[in-house]
């Protein structure tokens, strides 16, 4: 069955959602993270994606207190991404607690690392995360485009054993306009890996739209905020079929 997994970014120890990856253009929904967390437990998120957004940009984990307590608190796992950049630092993120890290620029940048992760913590520990606009990977928190598409990337990485990639196209992501279906298929159809759509999901059709194309799961943020989407109806509507 398809998970419907709910976000929670962080900037400055609050959640937030960006525009379009706009650091200069957010919205704060929550001062309190844990709380917000418990609630997406509550309502049954199968597992939690943090973001560490202030990580993303700087390349250094910003977090981790925060997040450290988040993953104590819960049940559910929780993976986690935003400036994870080497090895040390998934070894950190795992050690705390982390069910996965989620590898971003790192990945273009220092594919090794990427390697070093999957072989000393298995591939099931490790996500590989594709931020693309107009099918280009962007890097350093969408900030920096690279001259690198989407399926390279894809199949670059599963020659490096990673077994699970998360795509998201910037151009949807909090802008509430429907998810990428075909890229989304392209990728399931394309590669060996387990495909997580993240990226415009607006109501709990668009979830329901995304199950034929074989993602593993779907990353809802902004809609679940602001109550476009209601996450338990979203589960019930998956189990359902």
């Amino acid at each position: 069955m398809m998970e419907i997994i709910p976000a929670i970014d962080l900037r400055g120890g609050r959640c937030v959602r960006l525009h379009q990856g706009d650091f200069g253009r957010e919205t704060v929904f929550s001062d309190d993270p844990l709380a917000m967390a418990r609630r997406w437990q509550a309502e049954g998120g199968p597992r939690l994606h943090v973001v560490d957004l202030d990580g993303a940009a700087t390349g250094e984990p910003a977090h981790l207190e925060v997040i450290s307590a988040i993953v104590s608190a819960l049940d559910i796992p929780v993976q986690v991404g935003g400036g994870i950049r080497s090895a040390d630092t998934a070894r950190a993120w795992l050690d705390a607690g982390v069910d996965r890290v989620v590898i971003g620029t790192a990945a273009v940048r220092n594919p090794n690392m990427v390697a070093a992760v999957c072989r000393n913590h298995g591939s099931e520990r490790v996500v590989v995360s594709v931020d693309a606009r107009d099918g280009m990977v962007a890097l350093q928190g969408w900030t920096e485009a690279s001259e690198v598409n989407v399926l390279e990337l894809a199949h670059r990485m599963t020659d490096l054993g990673v077994g699970r990639l998360l795509y998201t196209d910037i151009a949807r992501d909090g802008m509430l306009a429907g998810p990428d279906l075909d890229t989304n298929a392209s990728l399931v159809k394309e590669t060996d890996m387990a495909i997580l759509a993240s990226g415009g999901v607006s109501s709990v059709e668009d979830v329901r739209r995304l199950v034929p194309t074989g993602v593993e799961g779907v990353i809802v943020g902004r809609a679940l905020y602001t109550g476009a989407v209601d996450l338990a109806e979203a589960v019930s509507a998956v189990a359902r079929g």
